[in-house]
């Protein structure tokens, strides 16, 4: 998502060596009063820190607003709700469940029972989650995660207890280092890492997004003032300081893969060379990341309606606009089959929806300069300070490399397009395409016609594809960023990651159920939904809406939904 550690500098409150030194000593101090706290007492401050976000959220918004150019009233102001308290809300709600069920039964109760694949493996029913109302909220939506070969029923839940009770009876002090592009990241990173694997936290906000220094320190007092989470502040310095530190066990990173290559393997080409050719790593410390994703949008040709067509087209702006699309799951690559005869029609629609999305200021560091080098040319001064939409159609998938082993993290899709004879034929070259040829393995999605999978042809090509594809998540009919919005869906690049090849990252985040052995989660969607996704750009009532959610999350009640349906059904 962002480059954590090496890429930004110049905070404007960088911790000198002594302050990290001082924040180190205490959390070292409150190691072991963490691992003491019986379960009751982390639910009660996770509910404090709960009241603390939702009395944040108004002041958290706005700076968020004001830093991205967003104006506080308009329908983009739902997205900096929804990514924010919201999202951090939800984490906490069903992180309390968790606890409460871990302390009563010894691990969570799942949403649904467990159930096998025609393969044997386990899957686990995840989404719509239990409570908070996630079939009304998201009607037409599920999501399961497919479990390693090794995990098998008879010993799920020892092996999942197992896991539990070992990190629970564990102590020690994790230096997180924060996401600058979307404010939940930060948050529930160093929650995660807290209350789920035990561990007192240093969190080091990214000079990007260093101004919710303040809010999080009120949104989560409890935490800091017992000693069990710091902030730090600054750039690369301060990160590779903290990094190295004695009292710092391990690290998590939400960031780049040049960040995770400089703590890891130094800081020059030289040096990161020599040292994996001798296999001697600059830090020998437990290590988690996730660290970004050329995201792929195939499309299985097949007789798309009118309706469908111009759904999936907003579907994939979205994907692109979001967040000004410094994202790491936004719309990367558009991967159609040359055969498909609504090809350049279908492109069509997703460019009108993006011309009629006004544009976003370009934040963050760099934007400018990616966009020439993605695009070739310089963008139009239309609006000073923000950069144009763009989708770059029909490049080689055999040419130039940049745009499928490159990220650019800024407002810029390609397109590509594979030869096939046939939607299965399509869906099998294409799987091969994006798993050997594509950069990462986070999230990838599919736009999928239901007759396809219907058919034999196509039911045992699919399930083909869902065995084959080597992502964290895989969104069917859907964007993938939704399964981290779930907080309950495993979040993180696909698990054969090394520190030699990290692709997305190591490890997983959220995972709210605790889950053991996790392989992959599916997350679908209908090819239309109704009402509109707030995440849509067209949404007219998304910012009412992002609220009314949040308020419902913050107190749970059934009837909260009434007033989710006017906004709703209006978007």
């Amino acid at each position: 998502m962002t480059d954590a550690l090496a890429e930004q500098s110049g905070s404007t409150i960088a911790s000198p060596p002594a302050e990290i030194d001082r924040l180190l000593a205490i959390l070292g101090d409150a190691r072991q009063r963490w691992r003491d706290t019986p379960l009751v007492e982390r639910i009660r401050l996770a509910r404090q820190c709960a009241e603390g976000v939702f009395a944040a959220a108004d002041e958290w918004v706005a700076a968020s607003c004001q830093a991205k150019g967003i104006s506080p009233s308009s329908p983009a102001a739902a997205e900096e709700i929804a990514a924010g308290p919201l999202a951090v809300l939800r984490y906490l709600e069903l992180l309390i469940a968790a606890l409460a069920d871990i302390d009563r039964l010894g691990v969570p109760r799942l949403p649904a029972a467990l159930g096998a694949g025609a393969d044997g493996r386990l899957r686990v029913r995840l989404f719509p989650a239990r409570g908070l109302y996630d079939p009304v909220l998201f009607p037409g939506y599920h999501a399961h995660t497919r479990l390693l070969p090794d995990v098998e029923l008879h010993d799920f839940a020892d092996r999942q207890a197992a896991r539990i009770h070992q990190r629970f009876a564990s102590a020690g002090t994790t230096l997180v280092l924060g996401a600058g592009n979307v404010s939940s990241i930060p948050a529930v990173d160093a929650l995660m890492k807290l209350f789920q694997e035990n561990r007192v936290v240093l969190l080091k906000l990214n000079p990007v997004n260093d101004y919710l220094a303040s809010i999080f320190e009120r949104a989560f007092r409890p935490l800091i003032s017992a000693g069990f989470l710091e902030l730090c502040h600054g750039g690369g310095d301060v990160g590779s300081y903290a990094a190295r530190h004695g009292q710092v066990g391990e690290i998590h990173i939400t960031g780049s893969l040049a960040a995770h290559e400089s703590i890891v393997w130094g800081s020059s080409v030289e040096e990161r060379q020599r040292r994996k050719a001798d296999d001697r790593p600059l830090l020998e410390k437990p290590l988690t990341s996730e660290l970004g994703n050329v995201t792929p949008w195939v499309i299985v040709p097949g007789s798309y309606s009118e309706r469908q067509l111009d759904f999936q087209a907003e579907n994939v702006a979205a994907m692109i606009v979001n967040n000004a699309s410094f994202n790491c799951i936004a719309a990367k690559l558009i991967v159609t089959c040359t055969q498909w005869p609504d090809r350049q029609r279908f492109l069509e629609k997703v460019q009108g929806a993006l011309d009629r999305t006004p544009r976003r200021r370009a934040y963050y560091p760099g934007a400018r300069d990616r966009y020439c080098r993605f695009t070739g040319r310089e963008p139009d001064e239309q609006l000073p300070g923000t950069l144009p939409w763009t989708i770059v159609r029909d490049i080689d998938p055999d040419g130039e490399p940049r745009w499928i082993r490159e990220e650019s993290f800024v407002c810029v899709c390609a397109e590509t397009a594979l030869p096939a004879e046939s939607p299965a034929d399509f869906l099998d070259r294409a799987v091969e395409f994006v798993n050997e040829r594509v950069w990462g393995t986070l999230g990838i999605g599919l736009m999928l016609h239901p007759d396809f999978r219907r058919s034999a042809e196509g039911r045992a090509c699919w399930q083909s594809a869902l065995d084959r594809l080597r992502y964290g998540v895989i969104g069917v009919n859907v964007w993938p960023a939704l399964a981290y919005a779930t907080m309950c869906v495993p979040w993180g690049g696909y698990p054969d990651a090394t520190l030699r090849d990290p692709q997305s990252g190591l490890g997983w985040v959220h995972n709210t159920y605790f889950l053991e052995g996790v392989e992959k989660s599916v997350l679908e969607g209908p090819l239309v939904a109704r009402p509109k996704p707030l995440w849509f750009p067209s949404h007219r009532r998304s910012q009412v809406l992002a609220r009314r959610v949040l308020d419902l999350y913050h107190q749970p009640a059934a009837w909260k939904l009434c007033g989710l349906a006017v906004p709703a059904l209006l978007g």
